[in-house]
């Protein structure tokens, strides 16, 4: 019987063993970081540089400034993941000298779009019109119906890409500027995820 009991206690020897040294780890290098110290001497470590914003023409206080709902900066909590997952389809803000180009041309889109709404009555059509008129070609200008009363619109701009998107109704004109989407798919909000 206590044959039986050694070799038992012995079966559990070798996995007790491998996993004790699977616990400890291998090799021989720590890791870096904020916490454990400083990187090896010879080592470099790149800090992602923050996009320059700077105050406009026509603005009447500095440029908003990122916050931890940008889900930017370490002390920004941790996305859920239906946002995390759906990130891909959230415009890309502008900086520099291109968010100053976008927001002028918000103002120019907003004004020449205000007599349409307020004379109400109108369509895709006449929004293209209006649209074209300020000098985007037609093939970069795309209108629609958005629910009854309201018509949507896109406008690329540039190679870079960086668009113009809103919707008129009677009651409004929105207008945002904004530089694509993070997976490079332009103007057009991307289908799909991952």
């Amino acid at each position: 019987m206590t044959t039986h009991r050694k070799r038992a206690a012995g079966l559990w020897v070798l996995p007790c063993a491998v996993v004790l040294l699977l616990a400890a780890g291998c090799g021989t290098q720590r890791a870096t970081g904020p916490s454990s110290g400083p990187a090896p001497s010879g080592t470099a470590v790149a800090a992602p540089s923050a996009p320059v914003d700077f105050p406009c023409p026509g603005e009447s206080s500095a440029p908003p400034a990122p916050t931890a709902a940008d889900g930017s900066g370490p002390d920004a909590p941790p996305p859920d993941r239906y946002a995390e997952n759906h990130a891909f389809r959230i415009p890309l803000r502008l900086h520099g000298q291109g968010r100053c180009d976008g927001l002028a041309a918000e103002g120019r889109v907003r004004e020449a779009l205000e007599p349409l709404r307020r004379s109400g009555g109108f369509t895709p059509g006449h929004v293209q019109s209006v649209l074209t008129g300020l000098g985007y070609p037609a093939a970069a200008v795309r209108t629609y119906q958005n629910g009854p009363g309201a018509v949507g619109f896109l406008i690329v701009v540039g190679a870079s890409p960086w668009c113009v998107e809103g919707t008129l109704t009677g009651a409004s004109t929105t207008v945002d500027a904004f530089g694509g989407y993070p997976d490079g798919t332009a103007c057009e909000p991307p289908r799909g995820g991952h």
